[in-house]
């Protein structure tokens, strides 16, 4: 039985093309590794001379001999010791004495200057009102209701030197509502918030009187009402 000849050929055609995709990847990953390493054995030169001046710099300070430490010479001249066993004990003394007094003074002035350094700080502090206080007074002086935006936008204006939010100015408003110092009341989707004080001397205001003449008229107007 013989092959078909058409099939051959098209077997053959894909293996070739298959071989010339490979030779060519392979000949561009030979040429990356080629150019990575030419750049490897670069930065390789350049860490090897980094080392040989690194070793000629270490060589020419390790030949230089070290300096003798110089010894202070004493402020008073000290007597002549007797032997050499009583001189740690004489000497002793003389440093403990010379810290001591620096340990003594330096711990009341460090003391002295973190009080002095918080004092100013709470006295800022505690000169500011509390935002429950100004959210407070902002609503005794309003005579209409008024949202949480629009009173964190006066606080803001009124208080410059604050950082008040929103949602702070709203969180303080509803827990304000609940200890009963504030109303809450809605006008369509928006929450207005009033002053227990005002809202009391809203409800107090009684109703305007009309005059006799007018109290006629609307009594004669509700009868002919009645009457149709």
């Amino acid at each position: 039985m013989t092959d078909n000849p058409v099939t051959i050929t098209s077997v053959t055609s894909r293996y070739a093309t298959q071989v010339a995709q490979d030779l060519e990847l392979n000949t561009k990953e030979q040429a990356r590794l080629g150019a990575e390493l030419s750049a490897l054995q670069a930065q390789l030169r350049i860490l090897q001379d980094d080392q040989n001046v690194l070793h000629r710099i270490h060589k020419t300070l390790g030949s230089r001999p070290a300096s003798a430490p110089s010894t202070p010479e004493p402020a008073t001249p000290l007597p002549q010791q007797a032997s050499g066993k009583n001189a740690p004990a004489r000497r002793a003394p003389s440093k403990t004495a010379a810290k001591a007094p620096s340990a003594k003074k330096t711990t009341p002035q460090a003391k002295r200057e973190k009080t002095q350094g918080a004092e100013p700080k709470a006295a800022t502090a505690s000169a500011q009102p509390t935002l429950i206080a100004l959210i407070r007074t902002h609503l005794d002086q309003q005579n209409e209701p008024r949202s949480a935006a629009e009173v964190t936008s006066a606080l803001a204006k009124a208080h410059p030197q604050r950082t008040i939010k929103s949602t702070v100015v709203r969180t303080t408003l509803e827990n304000l509502v609940a200890k009963s110092q504030a109303h809450r009341s809605k006008q369509g989707a928006s929450v207005l918030y009033t002053s227990v004080a005002v809202q009391a001397a809203t409800e107090k205001v009684p109703a305007p009187v009309l005059p006799q003449t007018e109290q006629d008229s609307s009594k004669h107007e509700k009868a002919g009402a009645v009457r149709s």
